[in-house]
């Protein structure tokens, strides 16, 4: 009987830990500059600031749902 993984599992749970880690990273870096940087919070910054940061948390967003689209769709 053959030892190990097989090689759809291993597949699978790379995809798991990559998308669980992509997701992660995108969070913490949006809490990061949003509270760390007080870009997040009404009164702190200029209208201009929190206006790019919400466009480029859409922005980046939108990236993450595309990258985990294309992760989980490749077979």
């Amino acid at each position: 009987m053959e030892q190990g993984w097989d090689d759809d599992i291993k597949v699978f749970f790379v995809k798991i830990l990559n998308s669980v880690a992509m997701t992660l990273l995108w969070v913490l870096a949006a809490v990061t500059a949003g509270l760390y940087f007080k870009l997040a919070l009404v009164g702190s910054t200029s209208l201009t600031g929190h206006i790019i940061f919400y466009i480029l948390l859409a922005v980046t967003f939108y990236g993450l749902v595309r990258y985990l689209y294309r992760t989980w769709k490749k077979p």
